[in-house]
């Protein structure tokens, strides 16, 4: 493989900070909870527009929130790296971005803005060199990414309808190892009900069920059921079931009507899901039918196994140009979350490589990222999509 340090140097004269601030600012401007990221996907679309690429909108089964494609097309035939972005963020409450000592803070900014930001400047670095020579570059926007208020909905559409690359990089807040493999997810939401209305404690008839106790049962029964042992030293990690939040009840006195359990399962082998869930509903009726209540079970599959293939084009590119910028390769390592990666493994088997800027905060109301790493990720973007369309052992740099 040729040595990316040339066209590093190349792009490193085009990396326009401002610009790229100016663009992590505008699509963090738009709150865009999950399910209401149309306004933010049209700012998306307007900035690479005025950069010069060949942009349409795909409804991409959320006419509400059209997906945003856009294309940088070298005129000659060769690989298609894509760059795949969600614009959708967690339902927190909004902070608007700001700057602070070279810091960018504020909703989205590592989950994911920033990062698409960073990889807008990719492509407006790479534009105006005329570069990758051979090949396209892909990116698509979209809304649905964030569970359980979306469902991936709009990356398995543009999936089927043939809207993806050859490979695909993904600009999360994942950037001290590369994940090599991931397990599958579904978040889960259990809801108990009585039918008998909420009552005060002393005016509450023996009988009456109680879902506080089927709660604390259930939670019980599920941190005790048997997982399948890990097969060997499995990069991904183990099996696993989490319960993060029980709801129940008004006020300390009251006997409720409902009690909600949420959580996530996790998974290893692929296809495992419908057994996991099948599970959850063997305690669910033994549930019912021992505390006389009623049980509701949503499930929400998230994403499947992932693995990545190290041995891959996209992958050694990657590698190359990380080391080249920052003196070393990536290890690797499990993906720990899932994100739009499983998806494109999971629908069109082609390789996802998640890695962006180092940031912190995601899922929490205080999101921040180093301007510095979006800096980093753009020229690390920008020179894989060279690497990778023009294919390896061709110089990175014309002529």
């Amino acid at each position: 493989m040729h040595s990316s340090a040339p066209i590093l140097s190349l792009l490193r004269s085009r990396l326009r900070r401002e610009r790229l601030l100016e663009t992590a600012v505008r699509l963090m401007e738009v709150h865009s909870p999950t399910r209401d990221a149309g306004a933010a996907l049209a700012v998306l679309a307007d900035i690479l527009a005025d950069a010069g690429l060949d942009v349409s909108r795909e409804e991409a089964d959320w006419p509400s929130a059209p997906a945003v494609v856009a294309w940088l097309h070298s005129g000659k035939p060769g690989p298609v790296l894509q760059i795949d972005c969600h614009l959708d963020t967690v339902h927190l409450p909004f902070h608007p971005p700001r700057v602070e000592d070279s810091t960018l803070y504020g909703t989205g900014a590592s989950d994911m803005k920033g990062g698409t930001a960073a990889a807008v400047e990719a492509l407006c670095m790479l534009r105006e060199l005329d570069l990758p020579v051979r090949g396209s570059v892909l990116l698509t926007g979209h809304d649905h990414h964030e569970g359980p208020w979306g469902d991936k909905r709009q990356v398995i559409a543009l999936c089927r309808a043939g809207l993806h690359g050859d490979a695909v990089l993904l600009p999360e807040y994942q950037a001290a190892w590369l994940p090599t493999a991931g397990r599958g997810m579904a978040i889960f939401r259990i809801e108990i009900s009585r039918a008998q209305p909420p009552s005060h404690e002393i005016l509450t008839d023996p009988e009456t069920p109680d879902v506080i106790g089927a709660g604390l049962d259930l939670a019980g029964q599920l941190r005790s059921l048997p997982l399948p042992d890990s097969p060997g030293e499995s990069p991904a990690g183990s099996e696993s079931l989490f319960i993060g939040k029980v709801q129940t009840g008004e006020i300390y006195n009251q006997s409720p009507r409902t009690c909600i359990i949420e959580g996530t399962r996790r998974w290893l082998q692929p296809g495992a899901g419908t057994d996991a869930r099948r599970q959850i509903e063997g305690v669910l009726a033994g549930l019912d039918a021992l505390h006389g209540t009623t049980t509701s079970l949503e499930w929400e599959q998230q994403g499947d196994t992932f693995h990545l293939p190290v041995d891959h084009p996209i992958v050694q590119v990657v590698q190359e140009v990380h080391t080249e910028l920052v003196g070393r390769p990536l290890p690797d390592g499990p993906k720990l979350f899932i994100d739009d990666g499983n998806i494109y493994t999971a629908e069109v088997g082609i390789p996802a490589v998640t890695h962006g800027p180092d940031a912190l905060g995601a899922h929490t109301v205080n999101e921040e990222v180093p301007v510095s790493e979006l800096e980093r990720i753009a020229l690390l973007y920008a020179a894989t999509a060279v690497g990778f369309c023009q294919g390896l052992g061709i110089p990175a740099v014309p002529g």
